[in-house]
């Protein structure tokens, strides 16, 4: 599964991006807005900053406009992703925009018939929001499931089922487990994957019995390193 980061701040995306862990970057409006910054500017810092896919959303409602906006935001870098909604026009925006190349992330789903549509369209992502219909009493992953059980059925479909919507590290868990492709995560998500008590209970102790011993690894191998020099 590769991880994406939900978020336009740069600062964020430079420490995750540190951890060779993180394969791309979603952002949409509210995010950009959340940072206070120029729309084009933060794209193109976080462009600069991943190498992998880095979804940019469109702002217009009709397929014109946002077909649009696509190609002047596919100008900005070559792993740009054009983020449009899964509307009818949105969905006439992918058709064309996937047509002269561009990737194109389908988001706000919320149906299995929708991701079908999406894939009809050649979408190269899909965003089933699955903490959006948890919040509705809905089985989030169970869409997940259904999304990923269609396009196995269908091998001419490329389109990659990316998780968005995911409130914890479980979301990601059970994702994985029924073969989704990728995953959006907010920074806090990908952080708490890393943590678990019983490995800082188990760093603890072995630290404190290495340090009983009195011995340095670094010291060890430098004085090696002095004795084949000589």
């Amino acid at each position: 599964m590769k991880f994406f980061i939900d978020t336009a701040d740069v600062g964020e995306i430079r420490e995750l991006a540190d951890t060779g862990l993180l394969d791309g970057v979603t952002t949409n409006p509210s995010l950009v807005a959340k940072s206070g910054r120029d729309f084009f500017e933060v794209l193109e810092e976080i462009c600069a900053l991943v190498p992998g896919p880095v979804s940019a959303e469109v702002t217009g409602t009709d397929s014109q406009t946002m077909i649009a906006e696509g190609r002047a935001l596919a100008k900005l870098a070559t792993n740009i992703t054009v983020k449009v909604p899964l509307t009818v026009d949105g969905l006439k925006a992918c058709k064309v925009l996937t047509a002269e190349g561009t990737m194109v992330n389908v988001t706000l789903c919320f149906s299995a018939a929708q991701a079908l549509l999406a894939a009809k369209a050649g979408a190269t992502f899909i965003s089933p929001f699955i903490g959006r219909l948890d919040d509705l009493s809905q089985d989030g992953l169970g869409l997940i499931a259904d999304i990923v059980q269609i396009y196995a059925a269908y091998p001419q479909i490329e389109t990659e089922v990316l998780v968005a919507s995911v409130r914890h590290p479980l979301h990601v868990v059970e994702a994985a487990k029924m073969g989704a492709h990728v995953a959006t995560l907010p920074p806090a998500v990908l952080k708490a994957m890393f943590k678990h008590p019983l490995t800082d209970k188990g760093l603890d102790a072995f630290l404190k019995d290495w340090e009983k011993t009195g011995q340095s690894i670094l010291d060890r191998a430098g004085k090696g390193k002095g004795a084949n020099a000589a």
